[in-house]
């Protein structure tokens, strides 16, 4: 059975990093796109950033964490990670990881429709 399962998030003061993890089960996630996702309350799911099948394309960042946030995978550890960096208070919410079906898919996207499979997310907490 495919899954994804996230994990790495806590609470951090402003200016502080993490680096979250999705691991995935059940397939090889180097051959699919890959995306984060956050939900702050109230607010909509917002995309991150994405990663294409096998680093074939530069990985997206939204806007307002260019600069700060890199997504990265080690395809051996069958691992996507996000690393974030002088987190602010608006980083805070819950992070999720998802994966295409499209496979070999030299794009990515930060639109949550195009994603199938989703992990049940991980609490990232930016506070004095």
């Amino acid at each position: 059975q495919s899954q994804l399962v996230e994990s790495g998030g806590g609470l951090v003061e402003p200016g502080g990093s993490l680096r979250l993890l999705c691991v995935a089960s059940g397939f090889a996630l180097r051959l699919f796109p890959v995306a984060w996702f956050r939900q702050a309350p109230g607010k909509e799911r917002e995309g991150v950033t994405c990663i294409s099948s096998q680093n074939s394309s530069s990985p997206l960042y939204g806007d307002t964490v260019k600069g700060r946030f890199t997504i990265s995978r080690d395809s051996a550890k069958n691992t996507v990670f996000l690393e974030m960096n002088n987190l602010k208070p608006e980083d805070t919410g819950v992070y999720f990881c998802a994966a295409e079906s499209r496979l070999f898919s030299s794009v990515c996207s930060l639109s949550s429709p195009t994603y199938d499979s989703w992990g049940q997310g991980t609490q990232v907490t930016v506070s004095s």
